[in-house]
């Protein structure tokens, strides 16, 4: 998520359809899926095609995969049977019991009680409701049923497992939250034969006045605090949809996000953080609960004195007026909202300090109008003392309160101080999205150089407009920048005194001469770029920033449109650069360029069709672009026929490496070999 990027993607073939979420087993780090009821796949990240994946055919429709971190993934079936994977994978046609009968699974949920996996789950009978707990290592079922709620039902479950008891949480239609304790502990046979009935008690109204919450999901933060998704209904209003946090030890509402853009009425929670989908956008949001206290649920805190608490980002983006962002009842749950599919490494932490000490965000607002140096000054100190935690989320602040400054004031820029902070901290670019703006607006290249080799994150667009601006800018301004050129220096060609420099290298089984021989073509000397691409097409520098560009991670699906908005002069250039680049790494045995954060040859490969497939129609209308289109073919079809060749004779090969294992190293032997 932080890197906004898919890092795989798998689908079934048309007509199938996954009919439970796709889990991880923690155990050995491959990806479990059900599609069709009864078919189990099974794959790692390494893996391409799903189709090839692991494959088991069940006797019995799934309904759910738990993943547990230690005890390995469980499956629970339609009909209320459940296996572990290990026992299932022994053999997959194997006989599942039907536990339930026509009843409907309407939750389930795993835990851990020890070494032991407990799975719970609920169902449904003609209004009446059931729960069922099971610890498939011990072959241990039991079943009771829901007490019965006059004009209300049950919306949806959640548990948690503490001191070998299951405390379920239901949410009920009547705008309640109902506790259920189910014990763990060994049941007679007499007890099993009659169905207890468990009762519930109230645990929270989901109403502050006259406003009450429909909620549609319920997930436990910790054992005195739940969120609610749901919408906000108050008289003579629209109802609004809204993330809540509640108390549940103080019957208090702690906070609430309204969401305007609608979600999809489900809600999950992981490692404190939140998982929405909001309007078309994943939204993830990070949480802090604090130890519970009466003070901080009813926003009355006892010692008046006691400090703001200061969160270095509000719900919404960092603004300019939004430096200062503190809650003034010091509420016990702190928040953090990150949309558009990005989250940074940082963490809510809230630090108890003294009275005297200013927070962050006001700090930066007292900054707003000191002069340059104590402006930097105080920068720098904030950045030194921040503790480990925090550090990043200062970072971005500082960032934030640099380019503030400079769009406020056109003739500051301070460029080395910004180099200084990229190069020595690991930051995103979502972490200040206005960074790279500010430096694309004063043509900093080489700060731009140092953010496209560095943030994971870069929204292609931006990417693009880098790549525009690379190559547009004369060679002869970017020689008086200072660019790091490590990436080129060690293979780029260099010119002295309008005479090239060269070495002919042979190792990959071909020179320019047998590549024309191979296509029976000629080519003329007066060609600027020849076939075998002996002259780089931009000097130094602009092929260092090309290379940062070529380093940056990018969706093709996002990065193909703007890539078609490319002037086509430019885009000739870009091809003629990428193509020198792919004969250089031709000409390597292990097809790998020397130097610092050389592109590899599939990010070269991965851009030359990426730029063909968006600029094809203007290469094959422009003259000047059919040479360079041929000799890119023709050195393609070189590399097929000689990888063709190479592969006639593997077998060859391979007896020779096996005779030369059988060989004495120290007895001397001619030996020929005949290759048919």
């Amino acid at each position: 998520i932080s890197d906004q990027k898919p890092l795989g993607c798998w689908s079934v073939k048309h007509g199938q359809i996954l009919t439970c979420p796709v889990v991880c087993n923690f155990e050995t780090h491959e990806y479990i899926a059900v599609h069709d009821d009864k078919v189990l796949r099974i794959w790692k990240d390494e893996d391409i095609n799903l189709d090839k994946a692991f494959k088991a055919t069940l006797s019995a429709d799934v309904y759910r995969i738990h993943s547990l971190p230690q005890g390995g993934p469980l499956v629970l079936f339609r009909g209320g049977g459940v296996r572990t994977l290990d026992v299932l994978l022994e053999a997959p046609q194997q006989e599942i019991e039907n536990v339930i009968s026509g009843e409907v699974i309407r939750w389930s949920g795993a835990f851990m009680e020890g070494q032991q996996p407990v799975l719970i789950f609920t169902t449904e009978k003609d209004g009446d409701f059931f729960v069922y707990v099971q610890k498939p290592k011990l072959s241990s079922l039991h079943r009771y049923k829901l007490e019965q709620q006059e004009s209300a039902k049950p919306l949806c479950f959640t548990a948690h497992l503490t001191n070998q008891t299951v405390t379920l949480l239901c949410l009920y239609s009547n705008d309640s939250v109902y506790q259920i304790l189910i014990p763990l502990q060994q049941h007679t046979e007499e007890e099993e034969e009659e169905e207890e009935i468990l009762s519930k008690s109230l645990l929270l109204n989901l109403s502050v006045s006259e406003t009450v919450l429909k909620g549609t999901s319920l997930v436990v933060l910790d054992k005195d605090h739940v969120a609610v998704l749901g919408s906000l209904a108050a008289p003579q209003k629209e109802p609004r949809e809204c993330l809540t946090i509640w108390n549940t030890k103080f019957q208090t509402l702690q906070t609430s996000k309204e969401l305007p853009l609608g979600t999809s009425g489900q809600l999950w929670c992981y490692e404190e953080k939140f998982f929405l989908i909001h309007g078309k956008v994943l939204t993830v949001i990070l949480y802090k609960c604090e130890t519970s206290s009466l003070a901080a649920a009813v926003g009355k805190l006892k010692d008046s004195q006691t400090p703001d608490v200061s969160l270095f980002l509000n719900w919404n983006t960092l603004e300019d007026e939004e430096l200062v962002v503190s809650f003034q009842s010091q509420e016990s749950v702190a928040l953090k909202a990150e949309s558009r599919m990005s989250l940074r490494s940082r963490r809510s932490s809230v630090a108890e300090e003294q009275p005297a000490t200013v927070s962050v965000g006001q700090l930066l607002v007292n900054l707003k109008g000191a002069s340059t140096y104590v402006f930097e000054n105080e920068l720098k100190k904030l950045m030194a003392k921040a503790p480990t935690p925090d550090l990043q989320a200062t970072i971005g602040c500082v960032l934030t309160a640099l380019t503030d400054r400079c769009k406020r004031n056109p003739k500051y820029y301070p460029q080395n101080f910004l180099q200084q902070i990229v190069e020595t901290h690991d930051l995103s670019y979502s972490l200040c999205p206005d960074l790279m703006s500010v430096a694309l607006e004063k043509k900093d290249m080489p700060l731009l150089q140092m953010c496209l080799e560095r943030f994971p994150d870069i929204p292609e667009e931006v990417t693009y407009t880098c790549l525009k601006s690379f190559l547009s800018m004369s060679e002869a301004h970017l020689q008086t920048l200072d660019v790091n050129v490590d990436s080129v220096i060690c293979y780029i060609d260099v010119e002295l005194d309008d005479k090239e420099v060269k070495t002919e290298i042979v190792e990959n089984g071909f020179s320019a001469e047998m590549d024309q021989d191979m296509c029976d073509t000629k080519l003329p000397k007066e060609s600027h770029f020849r076939s075998d691409g002996e002259s780089c097409p931009v000097g130094l520098q602009k092929a260092a920033l090309l290379n940062a560009v070529l380093h940056s991670a990018y969706t093709e699906t996002f990065l193909l449109p703007h890539l078609k908005n490319l002037p086509a002069q430019q885009a000739i250039l870009f091809l003629r650069y990428l193509y020198y680049l792919y004969v250089k790494c031709s000409e390597k045995v292990n097809t790998t360029l020397p130097g610092v954060r050389s592109p590899t040859i599939n990010q070269i490969m991965d851009w030359m069709c990426l730029l063909l497939d968006a600029q094809f129609t203007v290469m094959v209308m422009l003259p000047e672009a059919k040479e360079l289109l041929s000799n890119l073919h023709k050195f393609v079809r070189a590399q097929v026929r000689f990888y063709s060749e190479l592969n006639k004779i593997e077998g060859s090969l391979q007896e020779l490496q096996r005779l030369n294992h059988l060989r004495e190293s120290q007895t001397y032997s001619i030996e020929v070999l005949e290759i048919i």
